[in-house]
C-alpha cells in the first residue's frame, strides 16, 4: 500500500477537525510585517499574534498545512532530504488544551487504524532533559508512558534538541519530538531509542509546549496560560510511511521528475539524479513563490527566486539541454499542489509567463557572458602578441566575478576555458566561494524576531500607519492599488504596493497629508469579526485574500464624526487610537520589482 501525500494531508486536517480544530488556510510564503526574514520558514510565524496576545476570530484550536521556504541549506539540495520548499502540517492550542491532550492526539493520529495506523512498536520519543533554567520534563514523559510508550523508548535530551524559543525573550518551553523506526522488515531491538541509536530513527513530528516567558534578564517565569504548537513535515512523513530513504521517491516528486526528464530529454539515473532533483525542488519553490506574488528581481524575495530559477537552468545546461523548459514544469507543480492551495490554478498562466520571461533573460545574459569570455581570451592573445608572455590560467577574481555577478558556476567557466586550452585558478575560487556561502548562510539563518524583539509601541504604530498609507494611495492614485509586502521595524516601514510607474511627488504629498490628518484628528481603531464574503461585499480592503479564514478581523480607523480613514482585513495588532502616533513622513518612493513600487517612511516627533 502506498501512502499518498494528498491523502496524508487530508487525513491530518480531518483528524484535527474531529478534535474541534478550525481549519485555516495557509498564509503566503512571504511573511507579513516581519523584517528579519524573507519567507515564512515555519508554520507558527503567521500565527505569532495569536500565540502571544490576539484572539483568533475562528477558535482557540487551529490546524492547517502551511507553505514554508528555507534556503540556508540550498547547497545541500539534491541529497535525500534537503528541500527549499516544504509543507508543514500544524495544529495549535491557543490558551486551551496542553500537554496531555496534545500527546494523546499525536498518538491517536499516528497509531489508530482510523488514521495512519503506524505500528506503536516502531515509535520513539524525546523529551526535555533539564538545565539550570528549567526542570526535567517529567510530565511529558509520564503522559507518553500512560498512552503506551515503553520507558525504554523515551529519551531525555538537552535544550539544543528539545527546547523551543521564539527569540531571546518572550514565550518558550520544552518540546517532545516523535520518531519512527527507519527499517521496514524488522523491529527496533530492545533498548534502542533516539538517545543511543539516533541514526535508525527518523523525526516525524514535534510538539512544542510554550509554558514559560523569558524576561529581558533571561530569567524564566511561568505563563498565566499555555500554548501548544506542533508541526509535521508532509514530505518527510510521506517518505517515512512509504519506507523510502528519500522524499524524491514519493508521489510528491514522481510526476515532476518524469516531466523534467521528458522535457530535457535526459533519463533519470544515478548520473543525472542530483541535477534533476535540484531542478525538481527549485521548480516547485519558484512556482509557489510566484503564486504568492513574488517576481524575479535583484532584491529581497525576488533575488532568491531569480537565483533558484537560474540554478535550475544551469543544471539542465550541465546535462546538455540549452533551451527554455522550466515554465512547462511549473504546470506539473500546479497540478500537484492546487488541491491544497486552489489559488494556484488561477495563477497557472502567470507563473509560466514569469518563469519563461526569466529563462529568456538568462539565455540573453549567457550570450553577454560568452562575449565577455571571448574578450578575456582575446586579451590573452593580444598580450602574447605584444609581450610573448603565455597566459594559461584565468584568475580566480575574474572567475568569481562571473559567478557572483552573472550567476555562472565554476564548472561552466572551466568548460569554456578547456575549449581554448585554459585553466581556472580553482583553489582560490573555492576559498572565495566558501566565504560567500558562509555570509549568505549567516544572513539566511537569522531566526525571526520582528515582533518578538522589536520595540513594541513603535512597531505597532508603524503597522497602523501602513493601513493609512494604503488607504491614501487608493484614494489619490487608484482603487486597484493593493499591498504586496511590508517590512516594519521599530524605526521605519517599507511598504510595497501594486503600481507600474513612478508616483509623482504631488500624489505622495497628498498621501502623506492624508495619513497625518487621520493621526492629528484623533481616530480610534475599531475591531470587528466578520464573515469573509461579507467583508468582500462591503469593499473592505484586503491583501492576499486567500490567506484569511472564513471569519476575518476587520480593523477600521474612524474619526469621531464617522469618517472612516481605513478599513482593512488584518491579523496583526494596531494602536487603539492615534494619540500614541507621531507625524508620518515619506522618505522615498522607488521601484521594488516589475509592477511593484516601494515607499519608505517613518514616524517622527514634531
Amino acid at each position: 500500500m502506498e501512502y499518498n501525500s494528498k491523502d496524508i494531508r487530508q487525513k491530518y486536517l480531518d483528524f484535527f477537525k474531529s478534535k474541534w480544530h478550525a481549519i485555516i488556510p495557509s498564509a503566503p510564503v512571504v511573511p507579513e510585517n516581519d523584517p528579519t526574514v524573507l519567507f515564512n520558514t515555519a508554520g507558527m510565524q503567521p500565527l505569532v499574534p495569536y500565540l502571544l496576545w490576539e484572539t483568533h476570530p475562528l477558535w482557540k484550536r487551529l490546524a492547517d498545512s502551511q507553505k514554508c521556504i528555507r534556503t540556508w541549506d540550498i547547497e545541500e539540495v539534491g541529497d535525500n532530504s534537503h528541500l527549499t520548499f516544504f509543507e508543514m502540517l500544524w495544529n495549535w492550542s491557543l490558551w486551551d488544551y496542553f500537554k496531555k491532550d496534545s500527546i494523546a492526539y499525536s498518538w491517536e493520529f499516528l497509531t489508530s487504524k482510523d488514521w495512519l495506523a503506524l505500528d506503536p512498536r516502531k515509535i520513539a520519543v524525546t523529551v526535555f532533559e533539564w538545565d539550570s533554567d528549567a526542570p526535567r520534563d517529567e510530565e511529558s514523559a509520564s503522559i507518553w508512558a500512560s498512552v503506551g510508550m515503553p520507558k525504554t523508548r523515551i529519551s531525555y535530551l538537552p535544550k539544543k534538541d528539545n527546547w523551543w524559543a521564539a527569540g531571546d525573550t518572550w514565550p518558550c518551553g520544552p518540546d517532545t519530538e516523535i520518531f519512527y523506526w527507519v527499517w521496514k522488515s524488522e523491529f527496533p531491538p530492545e533498548g534502542s531509542n533516539v538517545w543511543n541509536d539516533e541514526k535508525n530513527w527518523m523525526e516525524i513530528w514535534n510538539n512544542v509546549f510554550m509554558e514559560y516567558n523569558k524576561l529581558p534578564d533571561w530569567t524564566l517565569v511561568n505563563l498565566p496560560a499555555q500554548n501548544v504548537d506542533t508541526g509535521m513535515w508532509l514530505e518527510r512523513i510521506t517518505a517515512t510511511l512509504n519506507w523510502e530513504k528519500t522524499v524524491y521517491n514519493t508521489d510528491i516528486f514522481r510526476e515532476i521528475i518524469s516531466s523534467i526528464s521528458n522535457e530535457i530529454w535526459v533519463e533519470y539515473n544515478d548520473e543525472t539524479m542530483k541535477s534533476i532533483r535540484i531542478i525538481a525542488d527549485h521548480s516547485r519553490t519558484a512556482t509557489v513563490m510566484i503564486s504568492d506574488w513574488v517576481v524575479p528581481s535583484n532584491v529581497d524575495q525576488g533575488y532568491v527566486l531569480r537565483r533558484l530559477i537560474r540554478i535550475a537552468i544551469r543544471q539542465a545546461y550541465k546535462l546538455g539541454f540549452k533551451w527554455e523548459f522550466l515554465s512547462k514544469i511549473s504546470s506539473t507543480v500546479v497540478d500537484k499542489l492546487w488541491v491544497a492551495y486552489p489559488h494556484m490554478i488561477e495563477k497557472r498562466a502567470e507563473i509560466a509567463y514569469e518563469i519563461l520571461r526569466e529563462e529568456k533573460q538568462f539565455w540573453e545574459t549567457l550570450e553577454k557572458w560568452l562575449k565577455e569570455f571571448d574578450k578575456l581570451v582575446n586579451g590573452f592573445k593580444i598580450a602574447f602578441e605584444r609581450t610573448g608572455q603565455v597566459v594559461n590560467t584565468i584568475s580566480w577574481e575574474k572567475a568569481f566575478k562571473l559567478y557572483d555577478t552573472f550567476g555562472f558556476p565554476l564548472e561552466m567557466t572551466q568548460e569554456l576555458a578547456l575549449e581554448v586550452w585554459l585553466t581556472v585558478d580553482e583553489v582560490w575560487f573555492k576559498e572565495a566561494e566558501k566565504k560567500h556561502q558562509a555570509l549568505s548562510r549567516a544572513w539566511a539563518e537569522q531566526k525571526f524576531k520582528g515582533w518578538l524583539a522589536d520595540s513594541w509601541e513603535e512597531t505597532v504604530s508603524l503597522h497602523s500607519a501602513t493601513h493609512l498609507l494604503l488607504a491614501g494611495l487608493r484614494k489619490y492614485l487608484w482603487e486597484n492599488v493593493h499591498q504586496k509586502w511590508s517590512n516594519i521595524t521599530s524605526e521605519r516601514l517599507r511598504f510595497d504596493f501594486s503600481n507600474d510607474e513612478k508616483v509623482e511627488k504631488e500624489i505622495l504629498d497628498k498621501v502623506e497629508a492624508y495619513v497625518n490628518d487621520a493621526i492629528q484628528n484623533g481616530f480610534e481603531t475599531i475591531l470587528t469579526n466578520m464573515d469573509k464574503e461579507e467583508a468582500r461585499a462591503n469593499w473592505v480592503e484586503w491583501s492576499f485574500w486567500e490567506k484569511y479564514p472564513e471569519i476575518v478581523k476587520v480593523y477600521s480607523m474612524v474619526w469621531a464624526d464617522g469618517t472612516v480613514y481605513s478599513k482593512e482585513l488584518c491579523g496583526w495588532p494596531h494602536v487603539e487610537n492615534s494619540k500614541t502616533m507621531w507625524k508620518f513622513k515619506i522618505q522615498k518612493e522607488e521601484a521594488s520589482s516589475r509592477w511593484v513600487r516601494r515607499i519608505k517612511a517613518v514616524l517622527i516627533k514634531d
